[in-house]
């Protein structure tokens, strides 16, 4: 609690010399009707002891449950000296750095965090940043437009995260911009060539790639690349940045690469914290920088060759002037993206890699788990990162809520959004579980199984 050291007598003191009654008098302008007459159901002040203890109380009435859900936000361990370090008052209270003379600290975490989504991604340029991930694939619909110049159609396979499909939707819908839905293969849960030739008969800006997509699944993506360029199209690479520690970079896509990348940044430091704040990242091939949206930290030398930063490429009216911009959704989710710089720079390359490996493993072995209950099998055959679908003899809410009642959030109910997979679950293990977590998540779904 905030700690207020003036006195009663200190209060008065104040007033005395500014010429007022009391405190209340300096608020006089405010009409009586809108002042609250007090908190009839507040009691009385507490002490700190008092207070201490109440918290303490409430607090033990919270349970811990095991997280098994993925589906977009992720549970990573996040070493303690990240958020130790992103909110000093150095970077917790930084401002948008416009002004380069005055913000060289923040442009520099800026500008080596773009240099480690550049190297994620295999790409030449990354921004830093936008609002989240399903708006960073938006924007790149957008981007992905306005460079074709002619087609305003986007494939956009069913195995995008529905939550990213429907943002899209929204944010694209009214600008004259058609989605086109690709399926997937019931067999496998991938793009297949044969269904993008016959979602993509007429001219298209764009194919949209997910690597792996909402099922968990990798999808090919070398051919998707390839037949998108093969067709005058760009390949928007949506992308888990865990992954990419041991999966091929958008970059290295097919004969020419991926053309932009996007994803969510949130695996990378950022805390799950009831929905937010993420942040959404992008990157793309040097020819299309102008259109990216979103600030550009750039290097540069000053008059005495000393090395400095500042926002390059873009004016501050790309970011504030609706005439002017490339977006209107150019946030920069500036603390997300300081603890995720923080984070990669303390594992590196070799530590974001053991973690991605961790993850795929502790997967493998919950799927070789869950497997053996009778009623229980993987529900595509392809291979998978660190989620899997899985089809369950019972409706996925009653396991799910049997599950939740033994200490264990199960997975994310596909059912919902893919209502021909029957009654599927999207399971989630990161590097955060251990043997006898993987252990008890298959007691209890046996269990639930069965009820």
């Amino acid at each position: 609690m905030p700690f207020i050291p003036h006195t009663e007598e200190d209060i008065r003191a104040m007033c005395a010399a500014i010429g007022v009654a009391d405190v209340e008098q300096l608020f006089d302008e405010i009409p009586q009707t809108l002042k609250s007459d007090g908190l009839a159901g507040i009691p009385a002040g507490m002490s700190e002891m008092q207070v201490t203890r109440l918290m303490h109380e409430r607090a033990r009435l919270d349970r811990t449950l095991l997280n098994f859900i993925g589906a977009g936000a992720y549970e990573h361990h996040i070493p303690a000296a990240v958020w130790q370090v992103a909110t000093r008052g150095e970077f917790y209270s930084a401002y948008t750095p416009y002004q380069a003379e005055a913000s060289q600290g923040t442009l520099q975490l800026l500008y080596e965090y773009q240099s480690m989504l550049a190297s994620l991604t295999g790409l030449d340029v990354t921004n830093a940043s936008l609002y989240d991930g399903a708006t960073a694939l938006a924007e790149a619909v957008l981007m992905a437009v306005r460079l074709h110049k002619s087609a305003r159609r986007v494939l956009i396979p069913a195995g995008v995260n529905p939550a990213y499909r429907r943002v899209v939707a929204s944010i694209v819908s009214n600008q004259r911009i058609e989605l086109i839905e690709v399926p997937y293969s019931a067999a496998d849960g991938r793009v297949t060539i044969e269904a993008l030739e016959s979602a993509g008969q007429l001219d298209f800006a764009a194919l949209v790639v997910a690597q792996p997509n909402f099922f968990g699944v990798l999808e090919t993506v070398n051919a998707l690349t390839d037949w998108a360029h093969s067709r005058g199209a760009l390949t928007i690479a949506c992308v888990n940045p865990t992954a990419l520690a041991l999966l091929k970079s958008p970059g290295e896509w097919g004969g020419h690469g991926a053309d932009i990348a996007v994803g969510e940044g949130q695996p990378l430091g950022v805390p799950l914290a009831n929905g937010g704040p993420y942040f959404g990242f992008m990157a793309c091939k040097q020819a299309l920088v102008r259109q990216m949206p979103g600030r550009i930290v750039g290097a540069t030398v000053d008059v005495d060759g000393k090395r400095g930063y500042t926002l390059t490429l873009q004016a501050r009216e790309q970011h504030i002037r609706r005439s002017k911009a490339t977006s209107n959704i150019c946030t920069n989710q500036g603390l997300a993206v300081t603890a995720a710089t923080i984070y990669l720079a303390m594992l590196g390359a070799q530590g974001l890699k053991n973690v991605a490996a961790q993850s795929h493993a502790n997967t493998l072995a919950l799927l070789q788990r869950v497997t053996r209950i009778r009623g229980v099998r993987q529900a595509f055959s392809a291979p998978v990162f660190h989620e899997a679908v899985i089809r369950l003899p019972r409706p996925v809410a009653k396991v799910l809520a049997d599950m939740r009642s033994r200490g264990i959030l199960g997975g994310h109910d596909v059912s919902r959004d893919y209502p021909e997979l029957g009654a599927a679950l999207l399971v989630c293990a990161t590097e955060t579980k251990t043997e006898s977590d993987l252990d008890a998540y298959a007691a209890a779904l046996a269990t639930a199984a069965k009820a």
